[in-house]
């Protein structure tokens, strides 16, 4: 595939632009993008719409980890209305270098869960993203503005978390954990009453395994497909 193919618009979901070449990276054993992870959060957002939740796009965890001014980030954040979420769900890349769009190595996830005033992080290759997960939570963790808090958040590396069998599908299983931390949220917090931060550990080591991970690859696939299908998600121009 020629370059001006691969660049060929195929969908307009919200504020995500799909291209031909995301399609390709669905259709084979291939690293997620940015545009593909931020397509499912954005899809997420809209099967859970929920003023206490926020999933972050990737270009907004990335700048927050690699923002030169620090003092400047108040700011940048305030849209993001943190103070009044009680959910927020990061993708953390390894890729720290601002000038290399859709560069790093690896995904994983880092969770904020105000009532525990906690932040935890599930990666799925033991651990390789932590240096790149405690810079994206030192960044961000200072805006958090807990209630009845005198400490920032805590910060735990999630030793349950869900392991990937190949080198390739890490994308996949921040997509597959995010999904079940949100049904988590939404379902069985409320049975159990929630509170102690650590509720959905369970749910994700249960529901997050390496055949659902596979299934997802196509299911994404298959969830834009039937978007493209719809008039009204047609992109504007080719």
């Amino acid at each position: 595939m020629s370059k001006s193919e691969g660049d060929e618009k195929i969908l307009s979901y919200n504020d995500v632009v799909l291209r031909k070449a995301d399609l390709d990276i669905l259709n084979g054993p291939c690293y997620l993008n940015d545009r593909i992870i931020e397509f499912y959060f954005s899809y997420l957002c809209a099967c859970h719409p929920s003023e206490d939740i926020l999933l972050s796009p990737p270009s907004i965890a990335f700048w927050i980890m690699n923002c030169p001014d620090t003092d400047g980030l108040k700011d940048f954040l305030q849209p993001l209305n943190l103070l009044d979420r009680n959910l927020v769900i990061f993708p953390v890349n390894d890729n720290n270098d601002v000038s290399k769009a859709e560069g790093g190595n690896h995904w994983s996830v880092l969770v904020f869960y105000r009532e525990a005033n906690l932040f935890v992080h599930h990666d799925s290759c033991k651990g390789v993203n932590n240096s790149s997960a405690k810079r994206l939570y030192r960044a961000v963790a200072r805006f958090m503005g807990v209630t009845n808090s005198t400490s920032e958040p805590s910060y735990v590396e999630c030793s349950e978390s869900p392991q990937q069998v190949n080198g390739h599908d890490c994308g996949l299983y921040v997509t597959a954990i995010s999904r079940s931390i949100c049904r988590w949220y939404e379902q069985e917090r409320k049975e159990v009453g929630g509170g102690d931060g650590f509720l959905w550990f369970s749910a994700v080591a249960k529901e997050v395994t390496p055949s659902l991970v596979a299934d997802m690859r196509s299911e994404i696939l298959g969830l834009i497909r039937s978007f493209m299908a719809l008039k009204e998600y047609q992109p504007a121009s080719k």
